[in-house]
């Protein structure tokens, strides 16, 4: 038993997240500077744990986002519905010239010493103009849903975003779901709406309300303040490092019953060392160390996040969580894009020790 008091009873939904959708325009192995054609891979940080958890593990799950009335808008709802999460949308209008707008993630995934290359056009982005009061959480709520999540990249985008997350867990707090948040700590975004002293008061708001916490020891150091080892002068594998930070967290939020994160030792852009820790009602759990031959690295970590929840939400032993998270953000990094494209069954046979033996 992992002792967060999941819900059991029926519910419409297993998960819901609040978050911004954007496109990612991915050359692959190309420079941008250089590229001449693109893919077009729809995600966004809480989205794609709604994703991951629909298209691998099956869950029921949704997603409130903005959406904007124009093709782009169209094409991004399309790939809503591919990947089976119900959306609830606050939808906007576009004038035809400047927005409101889906935000634009431009990125080449690099290769051995070069590494990737990601940079955005969030101007006027509707995900930004998202405020209190925008989706009726008692109707989306009253049909039951086990579990909360959003994230610090949504936070980031404006005044009104992180007020709005505040909402949707509280709200979420009093219909029984557990609340989840990967701090995702992105310095360009906060610098934007007030630097360090407005992420650490705004975050501290938001995690007042969180079971459990996603975030490494940078983005607890960053995001809220919380003293810890000098991250750099440090191995990014050792587990020790991290919960060394997690006193400091659970005394200042006692209300914090679980906090996990990735680990990840960068050697190429292809040539990763992985693992993955969790610590939750006091207890330290640690996974295998594996190699990762990425693909993508993009998404890894919201992968990880969705093996983590699928574990929890389906009574699975916090050892066995944590591997299905460890296992799914592995294999999320060997298929271009931000979301799944893996099978249920494959993750479950890596989480027990599977090998990349030809399947015949």
């Amino acid at each position: 038993m992992n002792s967060l008091n999941i819900r059991t009873d029926a519910c419409e939904l297993d998960f819901l997240s609040l978050g911004a959708l954007v496109h990612r325009l991915d050359p692959g192995l190309i420079p941008f500077r250089k590229a001449r054609s693109f893919d077009i891979h729809v995600s966004g940080g809480e989205y794609n744990v709604s994703a991951n958890l629909a298209d691998c593990f099956g869950l029921k799950t949704g997603v409130a986002t903005a959406m904007v009335k124009y093709p782009i808008g169209e094409l991004v709802q399309a790939r809503v519905r591919e990947a089976g999460v119900t959306p609830f949308y606050k939808w906007f209008d576009h004038d035809g010239v400047r927005g409101p707008n889906i935000a634009t993630v431009y990125s080449d995934r690099g290769l051995g010493v070069r590494a990737p290359v990601v940079f955005y056009n969030r101007s006027n982005e509707a995900g930004s103009l998202l405020k209190p009061g925008d989706f009726d959480w008692k109707k989306i709520f009253a049909s039951g849903v086990r579990w909360f999540h959003s994230g610090g990249i949504f936070a980031a985008l404006s005044e009104t975003t992180a007020e709005l997350i505040i909402e949707g867990m509280q709200a979420a707090k009093a219909a029984g779901a557990i609340v989840s948040f990967d701090l995702n700590y992105r310095a360009k975004l906060w610098a934007a709406i007030g630097g360090l002293k407005r992420t650490h008061e705004v975050m501290g708001r938001i995690v007042e309300n969180v079971d459990v916490l996603i975030g490494n020891e940078e983005d607890l150091q960053k995001g809220l303040g919380i003293t810890g080892p000098d991250v750099h002068a440090t191995s990014k594998l050792d587990p020790e490092v991290f919960f060394k930070s997690i006193d400091g967290v659970v005394h200042k939020y006692p209300n914090i019953k679980g906090v996990a994160t990735t680990l990840r030792e960068v050697h190429s852009t292809n040539r990763h060392e992985w693992a993955a820790v969790v610590w939750l009602n006091g207890h330290r759990y640690i996974s295998p160390t594996t190699h990762l031959d990425v693909h993508d690295r993009i998404g890894g970590g919201d992968g990880f996040a969705a093996g983590l929840i699928y574990g929890l939400i389906t009574g699975r032993s916090p050892e066995e969580a944590l591997r299905l998270g460890w296992a799914h953000g592995a294999l999320l990094t060997t298929f271009p894009g931000d979301v799944t494209m893996a099978k249920l069954e494959e993750v479950e046979a890596f989480a027990k020790g599977g090998s990349a033996r030809v399947q015949r």
